[in-house]
């Protein structure tokens, strides 16, 4: 059974940092996309960067490039996300995501979901 288990959510203040991490077990994603996506209240699903198997590809949402990076240790079948200058737009539950063939960017292309992790940012 695969699983993908999310921690490192909590409640940062505005300009703090935190990093996330996605533990995936029950099988490997070192051939396939894996990322982040994140849904605040009242909001959709909107996709934050993805980490694509091929030459270390990755790929971040405009309204977090240079702020977040995203990493994996395929030997540890584990994804991060660093996410330094936080803002209270950033609050959100974050949610890892693993299985895409192509880059990732689009929620449709992964087939496993972890359960979320919630990220709250005070002014």
């Amino acid at each position: 059974q695969v699983q993908l288990v999310e921690s490192g959510g909590g409640l940062v203040q505005t300009g703090g940092s935190l990093r996330l991490s996605c533990a995936a077990s029950g099988r490997t994603f070192k051939n396939s996309a894996m990322g982040w996506f994140r849904q605040g209240v009242g909001k959709e699903y909107e996709f934050v960067a993805t980490s694509h198997w091929s030459g270390g590809t990755t790929a971040y949402a405009d309204s977090v490039k240079g702020r977040f990076t995203i990493s994996r240790d395929d030997a540890k079948n584990t994804l991060y996300l660093q996410m330094n200058e936080l803002n209270t737009e950033d609050t959100a539950v974050y949610y890892c995501a693993a299985g895409a063939s192509g880059i990732g960017t689009w929620a449709t292309e992964y087939g496993f979901w972890g359960q979320g992790t919630q990220v709250t940012v005070s002014s």
